[in-house]
C-alpha cells in the first residue's frame, strides 16, 4: 500500500487557516481562496486532499459548502471531506458532488449505525476519525472528550466496511510539535483497518517513520506546509 500525504484545507468562515489545538479562537488564516490553495497543492504533486468544514463541526451541518464545490472544481486530485456529517443525506450529497470519501467523527461515536450503513453503501470510502485527548474519543469539533478509548472506537468499524480510521492526537494538532508516532502506531497495531496520522506534522523524519511502521496508510499535513517548514514536493518524496 502506497503510503499518502494528504495536504489539508481546513475552512472557517470560507477562508483557509489552521487551528491550534482544535480552538476556535486561535486560527490563523493563510489563504483567502480555498480553490486557489487545492489547485498549488494539486500542481506540487498531492494525489489527496484532506479538507475539514470546521464551522461544520461544531454547526452539525455543512457551513462552507460553497467553498469546497469550488475545490472540487479547481482540482484533479481527489478530496476526502469532513465536519459535520452526521446524517445520510449529508454523506450523499457529498458523494454527489465528486468527493471520493466521508470523513464521520461525532457522528461514529453517537450513531454507529450511519457508519455502518453508509459503509455498506459506499465501501471503502467512509473514513472514521479517531480524535483523541489523553487516549480518549474527543467530538463536536473536539469540544468534547468521551469515556471511550481510541482503540475500541477502531475495533467497532473493522467489519464494516470502512476504508480507514484518521487518528489525531489533537493536543499537538497545528503546534508542529511533532506526531505522536507511537499513539498511532499503537491505534494501528490494535486494529485491522488503515490509519491515517495527523496531528502536528513537523518534518520529513516524521514522515520517514511513519510511513516503515505497519498499518499507517498516510499523514495529514497542515501547518508545515502552510509555515514553509515542509515543502510538498520533498514531502512526497518522502513518502515514496
Amino acid at each position: 500500500m502506497p503510503f499518502t500525504i494528504y495536504p489539508a484545507i481546513d475552512l472557517k468562515a470560507g477562508q483557509v487557516v489552521r487551528l491550534a489545538e482544535g480552538d476556535m479562537d486561535r486560527a490563523t488564516v493563510y489563504a483567502e481562496d480555498p480553490a486557489a490553495q487545492a489547485r498549488a497543492f494539486d500542481e506540487a504533486g498531492a494525489r489527496w486532499l484532506h479538507v475539514v468544514d470546521l464551522d461544520g463541526a461544531f454547526a452539525g451541518e455543512a457551513r462552507n459548502a460553497a467553498a469546497v464545490e469550488a475545490i472540487l472544481a479547481a482540482t484533479s486530485a481527489k478530496v476526502q471531506v469532513g465536519g459535520g456529517i452526521r446524517t445520510l443525506s449529508a454523506i450523499e450529497r457529498w458523494f454527489r458532488l465528486g468527493v471520493e470519501r466521508v470523513v464521520i467523527g461525532t457522528a461514529a461515536l453517537t450513531d454507529p449505525g450511519l457508519v455502518r450503513t453508509a459503509a455498506s453503501d459506499h465501501p471503502g470510502r467512509i473514513v472514521v476519525a479517531v480524535d483523541a485527548r489523553d487516549g480518549r474519543v474527543a467530538t463536536r469539533g473536539w469540544a468534547d472528550v468521551s469515556d471511550v478509548p481510541v482503540a475500541d472506537m477502531g475495533r467497532r468499524f473493522e467489519d464494516a466496511g470502512v476504508g480507514a480510521l484518521l487518528f489525531t492526537d489533537v493536543g499537538r494538532d497545528g503546534l508542529l510539535s511533532g506526531v505522536n508516532i507511537e499513539a498511532t502506531a499503537e491505534l494501528a497495531r490494535a486494529v485491522k483497518l488503515p490509519v491515517i496520522a495527523s496531528g502536528g506534522l513537523a518534518d520529513l523524519a516524521e514522515i520517514r517513520a511513519l510511513r516503515v511502521k505497519r498499518g499507517i496508510e498516510g499523514v495529514i499535513a497542515g501547518r508545515s506546509l502552510y509555515d514553509g517548514r515542509i515543502e510538498l514536493k520533498a514531502a512526497l518524496d518522502s513518502a515514496r
